[in-house]
């Protein structure tokens, strides 16, 4: 299978193979309760990035994210040559979400998003572009105009725990 390496966890946290950062965001930005960690771990053998929060409702909230900018300068990447996304990962048995951001999104509730449901042992999940749906925008997905990538623990209370060890592009 061809691939294009966002992360494999080589740099030093929470620097990405991309060059960017990995950055934390909670739901407290727009005046939600939830909180959350993001770490490098060793998981079962394996270097991981992991997010740990407590998803909470309170205030409108809801959501605690690791998330990337797919290039460091922040300028869209083109990945219409991919059919999607590949990421190993190990979680808590709970879904979690895949977030994409365009240039098309200005608001930050708005996204691409494809769920996916890591179990207690580490699994390679595919996130195919044509899976992921719209929310709270009507463009469709211009996979030339990728911005950025989230890890969301999202939409319900619940103890988040996931840990991801690699995320590529994949034809």
């Amino acid at each position: 299978m061809a691939r294009a390496v966002i992360d494999d966890l080589y740099a030093p946290h929470p620097r990405a193979a991309n060059g960017a950062d990995w950055r934390l965001i909670e739901d407290r930005v727009m005046g939600g309760v939830s909180r959350g960690t993001m770490e490098r771990a060793t998981l079962c053998g394996r270097s991981a990035l992991r997010l740990r929060g407590d998803v909470r409702l309170d205030n409108d909230g809801g959501f605690v994210q690791m998330a990337l900018d797919l290039a460091p300068d922040g300028r869209p990447v083109d990945a219409r040559g991919w059919r999607g996304i590949a990421l190993d990962a190990i979680g808590n048995g709970a879904s979690y979400n895949l977030h994409l951001r365009t240039a098309d999104t200005d608001r930050p509730w708005q996204s691409w998003r494809c769920s996916f449901t890591p179990g207690a042992e580490w699994r390679s999940f595919r996130l195919p572009f044509d899976e992921f749906v719209a929310h709270r925008i009507a463009a469709p997905l211009d996979t030339a105009r990728l911005r950025r990538i989230g890890i969301v623990a999202i939409g319900r209370a619940f103890a988040a725990d996931i840990a991801v060890a690699g995320l590529c592009f994949f034809r």
